[in-house]
């Protein structure tokens, strides 16, 4: 007799449509693996923008991971509201954002919170704004090797800004922020080639930090692709995000990586307007939608279709077995980039041995929580 599929809901009538599906032991094991990869929990700090959900960032702070990053002041309130002591804010925060992040640092006191800088007028706003009110601000340099979407170029003049950060007095540089997110190549040894390659200018500046005589600098790099590349070397600090939940796009861009999908889209098949065609739930408002039609979602459940058009709440299949498939029928599908299907959803169902075992607010996805 077959086993019924991991996926699969003893008492899935209970879940509504569309609706974003947890799966908590998956979940557990995906951290357990982040960690084995960065051969200790310390060197990890673990990107939230994917999950968003203060019970999962209880459960990595449970398995050891004590820094995080995130990527917006709401998602860095949702972690300290979790029990998170240590977060970097993955952006150069401008405008009225610098003073929600003294309002954050001031209501939570005891959480270390970092932004990013790149360029001397904004250091001067953040030195400005936290002396303004008798605080310090902890800030990272954003260092540009080669993803050209934020962060200073490895020029002559990124050693001046350095120093620079340490002589505001209102400041405390704790070291650099390096993405490169744009290193997908999906066989390992020639991605982790051109991350070894795009880094040996960050070595470059990291020893003429210590010529200057500075404390050597925290490297805080990478994302999920370039996770295992960066984990083998030592002295820096990994900052993996999508492995908690794993998605159907890294699950064939990244084959050495060992995660399991966590995350899953349920939807129901509500009409059958012609012979060939099916129609689902699942428009745009439940799985992220700014890939091509061909990378939105992949059904476990489903073979030989197409999915051929989507509106705001509405998909439509194309499929081949159409006389097998009821109105009412659940599919359980894989999102193509997870972080921003997240995204869409107030709440999540959480699985556990197969069944809804509750719900998780999905805090993080707000754009202000209370600061």
């Amino acid at each position: 007799m077959a086993s019924t599929p991991w996926y699969k809901l003893q008492n899935g009538s209970h879940a509504d449509s569309p609706s974003l599906l947890i799966y908590k032991e998956r979940v557990q094991q995906n951290i357990l693996k982040m960690i084995a990869i960065a051969g200790g929990a310390e060197r990890l700090y673990t990107h939230v923008k994917t999950n968003k959900m203060p019970e999962i960032v209880k459960m990595m702070l449970e398995a050891g991971i004590s820094k995080f990053k995130c990527a917006t002041i709401a998602e860095a309130e949702m972690a300290a509201i979790a029990g998170a002591k240590h977060l970097i804010i993955a952006h150069q925060l401008v405008g009225p954002k610098i003073e929600r992040l003294v309002a954050l640092c001031q209501k939570y006191p005891d959480v270390l919170f970092a932004s990013l800088i790149d360029t001397e007028a904004v250091a001067n706003d953040h030195n400005e704004i936290f002396g303004n009110h008798g605080l310090t601000g902890n800030v990272f340099l954003d260092v540009n090797n080669g993803m050209d979407r934020s962060g200073h170029p490895l020029d002559d003049t990124i050693l001046d800004l350095y120093k620079y950060l340490h002589e505001l007095p209102n400041l405390k540089c704790h070291g650099l922020h390096v993405y490169d997110g744009h290193l997908r190549t999906p066989d390992f040894e020639t991605r982790k080639h051109e991350v070894e390659e795009g880094f040996v200018d960050v070595q470059h500046f990291v020893e003429s930090i210590r010529e200057a005589g500075l404390p050597t600098p925290i490297i805080v790099a990478g994302g999920t692709p370039t996770f295992t590349a960066h984990a083998l070397h030592n002295e820096i600090y990994c900052s993996p995000g999508t492995c908690v939940l794993w998605d159907w796009g890294y699950g064939d861009k990244l084959p050495e990586q060992p995660f399991e999908y966590a995350a899953l889209v349920l939807t129901r098949v509500i009409s059958k307007p012609q012979k060939g065609i099916v129609t689902i739930d699942m428009g745009h408002k439940a799985v992220a939608a700014e890939n091509p039609i061909d990378k939105r979602i992949r059904f476990l459940n489903l073979e030989n279709y197409e999915l051929i058009g989507q509106s705001e709440e509405h998909g439509v299949l194309k499929v081949q077995d159409w006389e097998s498939i009821q109105v009412g029928d659940v599919l359980y599908g894989v999102p193509y980039h997870v972080c921003p299907t997240v995204n869409l959803y107030d709440e999540a169902y959480v699985v556990e041995n197969q069944a809804i075992a509750g719900t998780w607010q999905v805090l993080g996805r707000k754009r202000r929580i209370t600061v």
